[in-house]
């Protein structure tokens, strides 16, 4: 553990992109298993156990270009402007968070998406699920993100944060494909 640690503090950044992208991916696999392996429209997977692994592949090319990079430097950030553990500055990182963070990832999570997958309106997702994910990631994200703010180290924030984001995202590919099997 140590040495893990130890490479995790040489290669902060490294570690933190590629831990929160595998994290975000595997989100994806998680959610299709609890579906039961249920292929999203167009799926070519001749995989047997149901996985539509191009969709993973989507999931994980937005979490790695956009999440894993947006989280690592909005969490620096937000630690330079409100350095420290005390009640006023972790109130005010997760103010923060969920007035400028939580919209712009929620964002880029259904167009993101949406732009991989070539539709007609990439903003279809993003309108339909936006405020209801919004809703639950605020309620969800500020209890996380709290405790992510006083208990976890700066420099291991975005992985801590990647696995929190594995259960939101899982929530966030599951309701995405509610509205893909409804159009089946």
């Amino acid at each position: 553990m140590n040495r893990a640690w130890a490479v995790f503090k040489a290669h902060p950044y490294i570690s933190n992109v590629l831990g929160y992208t595998i994290l975000f991916g595997s989100a994806d696999v998680i959610q299709q298993n609890v579906l039961g392996g249920k292929r999203t429209a167009g799926s070519t997977s001749e995989d047997p156990a149901g996985l539509d692994w191009r969709q993973t592949a989507r999931v994980a090319t937005v979490g790695f270009c956009f999440h894993a990079n947006f989280n690592y430097h909005w969490l620096r950030g937000l630690e330079r402007m409100m350095p420290g553990g005390g009640v006023k500055a972790l109130t005010g990182k997760v103010v923060l968070d969920q007035l400028i963070a939580a919209p712009l990832t929620i964002s880029a999570f259904y167009i993101g998406l949406s732009l991989l997958e070539n539709k007609d309106d990439p903003l279809e997702d993003w309108r339909q699920k936006f405020w209801t994910s919004y809703k639950t990631g605020v309620v969800f994200w500020t209890t996380m993100q709290t405790v992510n703010f006083a208990l976890v180290p700066p420099v291991a924030r975005t992985t801590f944060l990647g696995g929190i984001a594995l259960l939101f995202t899982i929530y966030l590919c599951h309701v995405r494909q509610q509205q893909v099997q409804k159009l089946e």
